[in-house]
């Protein structure tokens, strides 16, 4: 965190810099960002909605689509910042052979320049919230909270991966499976009660999956009018799960950054 407060400045401007370029040179340019993720939005509710529509994942009258997109919006933001931030020594790999650079901010570029798409779809949220006639509670503040919270998870995620990744690069394709894994492991698509009728002994490990934790807070934000600290639980388990990572990320990144130069 030293190194973010001394260089913010800089750490700004290359995070905006990231997102420029990253679709440079193609015609719609920075559109296609936003194109994927809501193609993703629209195919999900159209199988999962339409066709196949089965019986309510939860027992609430919230309309599926936006029910669905508030559980997709924070793990569009996740993946994007994961996949993209596993690879940033590789990618920067110009900054990272310079001495006095300090290498240490390189994953905080990945992750901020994440948020700048996950700014858009929470506005895209809203609008459809308020589309379908929903008056907002107090704590629909709260989602600034759990957009903290994915914010710090997927940079305490990115110290391990974009320092392991600089020797073992296939980890890259290791992440993309434990994330395609991860999206139906976590009640995006489907609800925790299903689990709780079927599986009751599997709950806890639903239940505490961090990203779970964060996504049902943004729904919890919206439509239910659950404060954070009726989550106590939940909540001491996630940090606790992020400090965790983070501590192990500091020493990893610790141990591995004086050989980046050397490999890259």
């Amino acid at each position: 965190m030293s190194d973010f407060k001394k260089n913010r400045n800089l750490i700004w401007e290359l995070s905006k810099n990231d997102f420029k370029k990253r679709y440079a040179g193609s015609s719609l340019g920075r559109v296609w960002a936003f194109v994927q993720p809501i193609v993703t939005v629209v195919l999900y509710y159209f199988v999962f909605g339409v066709v196949l529509p089965g019986r309510a994942p939860y027992d609430s009258e919230v309309p599926y689509v936006i029910w669905l997109t508030a559980g997709l919006v924070p793990w569009f933001f996740f993946n994007e910042a994961v996949t993209t931030g596993a690879n940033v020594m590789n990618e920067y790999n110009y900054l990272v052979k310079k001495v006095v650079f300090k290498v240490g901010i390189l994953p905080f570029i990945k992750t901020i320049s994440a948020t700048f798409i996950h700014i858009f779809f929470i506005f895209v949220l809203l609008v459809m919230y308020f589309f379908y006639g929903f008056k907002p509670s107090l704590q629909i503040i709260e989602l600034l909270y759990y957009s903290f919270c994915l914010f710090m998870m997927a940079l305490a995620i990115t110290y391990i991966t974009s320092a392991v990744t600089v020797f073992f690069k296939d980890l890259i394709q290791i992440i993309n499976i434990l994330l395609m894994v991860g999206m139906w492991g976590t009640p995006i698509l489907w609800h925790i009660s299903m689990v709780e009728e079927k599986a009751p002994a599997l709950v806890p490990f639903f239940r505490f999956n961090p990203i779970n934790y964060i996504v049902e807070g943004y729904r919890s934000a919206l439509f239910e009018g659950i404060w954070v600290h009726e989550r106590w639980l939940d909540t001491l388990v996630f940090w606790g799960i992020v400090a965790i990572l983070f501590a192990l990320g500091a020493y990893v990144f610790k141990k591995l950054r004086p050989l980046f130069a050397d490999v890259l």
